[in-house]
């Protein structure tokens, strides 16, 4: 059974890092108001595909609920009726949330697609809470303190994405929005640790165990500053147009350089860790992955700034950001309490 709860465990963590991906996608392509209301879509559980299903028209069925654009604005049916031959008013109230009005099918679709991640996320970690009933008597923090904290979690992010789409997309919002994201990532990793029977060859090492927690905290400052560069770019786009890339960090931000300059003491730390876990043989295995992760993302950012910003280059370097965070996370996880292999005689 511990087996399956590391399972459910492992699917529920990919599932959310699928939720942050698509949440990358909806950034890059610009369709976080594809769905102008929540938890539906344009008043449906399954969006509209073309602009007529959300335009007023005599003798069809509107039911309650339901979303028209009309003169620029929402319009939401207050009960289920059949419209007549003119357009009655008294049927329909304004939505208030917001003002935004815009149909476009490919971003509609884009962030529908991302809520159901979301979704199936969710579903995923309550089903992880209720299987972790069976370590009340053995292991209590993992139900009581974790899986269940990681279902409130995932309603708040749901909250939060909510505000986001009230807000029409408030930069402090999208980045409380991550933020968020990431603590779901850090309990399902524990969680994923915790329940991990599996014996490890790894050694104790005070010092590797304080530059670990140091390079992770300098990670996250990196992802903090990171979101704000991307509001700033978000703004030039807003400015200059989509297709205009090589203006987007014509005049950058103070912080733009701080955050380029801080990846090259990320970079060191890291290194320096690796040669220091290689040499005294300590066993963490994943550090490798670290710097892996560590060069694509430091391409990635290069390729935004010096080749105008390639396709894919966004979301990728925000994705990779995330999975850094994962992995140093589970390093120090392993270097605060390693679990040495068994010794046979």
């Amino acid at each position: 059974m511990d087996i399956i709860f590391r399972k459910i465990a492992k699917i529920s963590l990919i599932l959310v890092y699928l939720v942050i991906i698509a949440g990358a996608v909806v950034r890059m392509t610009g369709s976080g108001m594809g769905c102008p209301d929540w938890p539906k879509c344009f008043g449906y559980y399954i969006p509209p595909t073309d602009e007529s299903e959300l335009k007023w028209q005599p003798d069809r069925l509107f039911e309650k609920g339901q979303v028209i654009i009309k003169d620029e604005t929402l319009q939401i049916a207050k009960e289920t009726f059949t419209t007549n031959n003119s357009f009655n008013s008294d049927n329909w109230e304004l939505y208030t949330k917001h003002d935004y009005a815009v149909f476009n099918p490919w971003h509609t679709w884009i962030e529908y697609i991302n809520r159901l991640f979301g979704a199936l996320a969710g579903l995923a970690t309550l089903l992880l809470a209720i299987t972790s009933i069976k370590f009340w008597k053995k292991k209590k923090r993992i139900p009581i303190l974790l899986s269940w904290l990681v279902v409130f979690g995932m309603v708040f992010q749901a909250w939060l994405g909510a505000t986001v789409v009230y807000s029409v997309l408030e930069p402090a919002k999208i980045t409380v929005h991550m933020f968020m994201a990431l603590v779901i990532v850090a309990m399902l990793l524990y969680i994923i640790y915790l329940a991990n029977a599996e014996n490890k060859l790894i050694h104790y090492d005070k010092l590797t165990l304080n530059l670990s927690i140091l390079a992770i905290g300098i990670t996250l400052i990196q992802i903090v500053m990171g979101t704000q560069v991307r509001q700033f770019v978000d703004e030039q786009i807003d400015l200059y147009g989509y297709d205009a890339k090589s203006s987007w960090l014509k005049e950058p931000l103070l912080l733009f350089y701080i955050h380029r300059s801080f990846s090259i003491l990320v970079l060191v730390l890291n290194t320096f860790l690796a040669f220091r876990i290689t040499k005294l043989n300590l066993g963490h295995v994943k550090i490798y992955w670290v710097l892996f992760i560590l060069l694509v993302e430091v391409f990635t950012g290069i390729a935004m700034n010096y080749l105008n910003f390639p396709f894919a280059s966004q979301p990728l370097h925000l994705v990779l950001a995330s999975i850094l965070f994962g992995v140093q996370l589970y390093v120090v996880l392993d270097a605060l309490k390693p679990r040495k292999i068994n010794k046979t005689s």
